[in-house]
Order: structure tokens, then C-alpha cells, then sequence
């Protein structure tokens, strides 16, 4: 279960890797009149929820959390909602990526936390440690951190239009 396990907590990460580093080719896989960015947060979604459930089959849950669960899950919440409230879907799943324009967002979180999206889902992952096993929190936490480094070898400034 193991092994399995690993891999499915690292799914996603491939799956972001191909779509950053090839754009076209997963629009050519989506098809004609489909909107690759909906498509691909379906699938992400979808990679979610099975990463969910498996780290729930390994987890052990039990009441009350220690204090910092819910400073650091909550604000690890708040920071991938307010990206999501900001970038839409579009710019949160890689719009730019595929021709959209996506305005150049400065409002908090963006400007003050690089990475924001990435940095909410590394602290809402370290307030479940209690719970969830040392080695796929690490594991999931990595594979974010290895986007950070993906995405952060292009400037997004230069293809995001800025608001007027």
C-alpha cells in the first residue's frame, strides 16, 4: 500500500509538470470546442479527491487537534481561496498557458507571499501531520515545491496583461 500510496499523493505534480511544459499538447488531447483550462481543472479535481481518499485510508484522527491546527490550516485555506477568488479558473489553471488573458493580480496575497496557492496548500498540509503520516505530507509538499521551482522559470508578468 505503500508504494501505491506515494504515488498517487505524487499524481498530480506529473500531470502539472506536462501541462506547464506543454500547453498545446494538452489542448490537442482535450479536443476541439473544450476549454483546456476547465478540462484541466476537472482533472486536478479529480487527482485531488483520489489523494484525499487515500490519505484518509492511512490516517488517524483523533479530537482535539494540537493549537496550531486551525491558525495554520485556516490561513492555508484562506490563501488558496483568495487565489482562486482573484485568478478565477482560468488563472489558476494556467490560462496564460493556453492564449487567455489573465489580468496581473498585485492584491493581497499577491505581492506580499510568493507562491501563494502553494504556500496555502504546504500550511493546510503541515496542520494535518497529526494525522496523516510524516512521509506523504513530506512527499506532497515536495511535489509542490518542485512547481514553485517549474513555474517560477518564467516571468507570468510578461504574458498576463496588467489591470488598467
Amino acid at each position: 500500500m505503500g508504494i501505491v500510496l506515494a504515488i498517487i499523493v505524487l499524481s498530480q505534480f506529473p500531470f502539472y509538470y506536462y501541462v506547464w511544459n506543454w500547453p498545446q499538447s494538452w489542448v490537442d488531447l482535450c479536443g476541439k470546442g473544450r476549454d483546456p483550462t476547465k478540462m484541466m481543472a476537472y482533472a486536478g479535481h479529480f487527482l485531488k479527491i483520489i489523494q484525499f481518499i487515500s490519505l484518509f485510508s492511512v490516517s488517524s484522527f483523533h479530537w482535539p487537534p494540537p493549537f496550531y491546527f486551525w491558525p495554520l490550516f485556516a490561513f492555508g485555506q484562506f490563501l488558496n481561496f483568495r487565489v482562486y477568488q482573484l485568478l478565477g479558473e482560468a488563472g489558476t489553471y494556467y490560462g496564460v498557458r493556453f492564449g487567455k488573458t489573465i489580468p496581473w493580480v498585485t492584491e493581497f496575497p499577491f505581492g506580499v507571499i510568493s507562491d501563494p496557492q502553494y504556500i496555502g496548500s504546504i500550511m493546510s498540509l503541515i496542520a494535518c501531520l497529526p494525522w496523516v503520516p510524516f512521509q506523504y505530507i513530506l512527499l506532497w509538499v515536495l511535489g509542490y515545491v518542485f512547481m514553485i521551482r517549474v513555474e517560477s522559470k518564467e516571468d507570468p508578468s510578461t504574458r498576463a496583461k496588467p489591470l488598467n
